[in-house]
């Protein structure tokens, strides 16, 4: 395996084998080696889990689910939904399992289920690889000789329906129901009164670059009244989707949809008021439609009362590495949770990766101490997706233990990496697992040793760069403790995010590696391969 693959969606199966990871809750929180001392004690409570990518198919397939964890190695109940076009498990108990931790932070998690395949109901072992972050978060990959893909995992707190009464942001994405479907991807905003009922509600949807917007009807719900809970969101697009909900907090839940209609999950986080000015870091992730191929950008905007300057984009289309220096734009008014941002000056997959124009919805929302902005292409000219976030740090820390999840695509397949470094001053090092789709296979490697280093400095606007015997990417400063990734390796496209173990400032709760509207280019590569 060489170098690594870029942003996508959601996890993998397609046969028998597979595991997954819990958090913790009450033990010291992750520190830089070799202070931290983890074990398994730092995962110990209820935990809300979800991955994307690819399973041994090449389909897309999502997991979203809760377990309970011991604090001392076992998996003890919980439930679990996934859905590809090859294995389906609908809201099943997790019957039981185990988990490790090193003292860095890294651990792997097997839970038991039961999963429904074309041959019949079959017992299954799922494995999840993650580092974490704090004792109530974490990063994951799925990894198994079934798949592999990318996620989160994060403590759940108990949530009432009450608490969850008030305006939401959301994404979800996916693909169609069947085998090599197009990708499909929808953001949006509703308003919730104090019994789950849907007051007020709008969406934007993008169905393989086929848009369209609508309302969301005030016949849909959101109920915890089960475990996990449901929702109906009704559009007036004229189309019902089922979902079930994972709260983690009153301010963040997880869906994925479960009538089979589409193969989507996603994150919904309460709503913020405006649109955040200032500097904005974002990825986002899509297609080069013409050449069939990936594409990754990353980069910062400067927006003045609504006016965007000020902005680079950094992209990765499909190997070409290289710069837009003249990114501008405008934010529309925000209406019911929902603006437009239209850029100018932007590389977004056209020929020859000339800079064009392009708009998204753009729907902003509050977690984790930090605002963030769901965004997703609406102009007709392709699906890219992503998030921006308001920058609230410009440096990055030396002689401190930093948790990466980086996933990407290249010819072979998807690949998806956990690692725990430290930095110094010039540099990073510690050790990365990876899990590589190679010819119709996975591939895990663990524990091999990542060294790298930072050829130049964090810059004034929070942007660096680095190298590693893995892999290059540049990397935008979010807050002192969360950094956006893109990959700007030639052979591979990708992103994600690293983020300080024990760090005291907030978390974008949608996580890049994880979470990200982008199953675009994963469609387009299975099409390849069959050709």
């Amino acid at each position: 395996m060489s170098v690594r693959n870029a942003l996508v969606l959601l996890v993998a199966l397609s046969a028998l084998g597979f595991l997954a990871a819990c958090g913790g809750s009450s033990s010291p929180a992750p520190q830089a080696p070799p202070s931290g001392g983890l074990s398994a004690s730092n995962l110990n409570g209820t935990y809300v889990f979800s991955t994307a990518g690819q399973d041994s198919a090449g389909d897309f397939i999502t997991m979203v689910g809760s377990l309970a964890a011991n604090g001392s190695g076992g998996v003890t109940g919980g439930t679990v939904d996934i859905f590809s076009a090859d294995v389906v498990a609908a809201a099943q108990p997790i019957t039981g399992g185990n988990y490790k931790i090193t003292a860095d932070g890294r651990g792997q998690l097997n839970f038991n289920t039961t999963v429904i395949t074309a041959n019949g109901n079959t017992g299954a072992t799922f494995t999840l690889d993650f580092v974490l972050i704090s004792n109530s978060h974490g990063l994951v990959t799925e990894y198994d000789i079934n798949g592999t893909g990318s996620g989160t995992i994060d403590l759940q707190s108990t949530v009432s329906q009450s608490q969850i009464a008030g305006s939401f942001a959301f994404g979800v994405s996916g693909t169609g129901n069947t085998a090599g479907a197009s990708p499909f991807a929808t953001v949006g905003a509703f308003t919730l009164g104090s019994t789950g009922a849907v007051t007020a509600g709008v969406e934007d949807v993008n169905n393989d670059t086929t848009y369209s917007t609508g309302s969301i009807a005030t016949t849909s719900t959101v109920s915890l009244a089960s475990a996990p809970g449901t929702a109906t969101i009704v559009s007036s697009l004229g189309t019902s989707y089922s979902f079930d909900v994972y709260p983690i907090d009153s301010t963040h839940f997880k869906l994925i949809q479960v009538d089979g209609n589409l193969f989507v999950s996603g994150d919904a986080y309460a709503q913020a008021a405006s649109i955040p000015t200032g500097q904005l870091v974002f990825t986002m992730s899509g297609e080069n439609l013409s050449a069939g191929s990936p594409l990754d950008v990353g980069g910062y905007l400067t927006n003045s009362g609504g006016t965007v300057t000020a902005g680079l984009e950094d992209f990765n289309d499909g190997g070409n590495v290289s710069q837009a220096t003249a990114v501008t734009g405008s934010f529309g008014t925000l209406t019911g949770g929902r603006s437009t941002l239209g850029l100018s000056g932007f590389v977004n997959g056209a020929a020859s990766d000339v800079p064009g124009a392009y708009t998204f919805a753009a729907y902003p929302f509050t977690a984790g101490g930090v605002t963030g902005i769901e965004l997703l292409e609406i102009d007709g000219a392709g699906i890219t997706s992503g998030t921006a976030y308001a920058q609230t740090a410009t440096t990055l820390a030396a002689s401190q233990g930093f948790g990466l999840n980086l996933t990407g695509i290249n010819t072979s397949g998807e690949e998806d990496d956990i690692a725990e470094f430290t930095t110094t001053t010039t540099g990073f090092s510690g050790l990365v697992d990876l899990n590589d789709y190679i010819g119709g296979a996975t591939q895990q490697t663990f524990d091999k040793a990542l060294t790298g280093s930072f050829p130049s400095a964090v810059d004034a606007n929070g942007r660096g760069t680095a190298t590693s015997n893995f892999f290059t990417f540049d990397f935008y400063t979010v807050t002192s403790s969360t950094y956006l990734v893109l990959e700007t390796d030639a052979g591979q496209v990708g992103a994600g995010v690293f983020e300080q173990q024990g760090g005291t400032s907030g978390i974008p709760a949608d996580q890049p590696a994880a979470s990200l509207l982008h199953p675009a280019f994963r469609a387009h590569i299975r099409k390849q391969k069959k050709i």
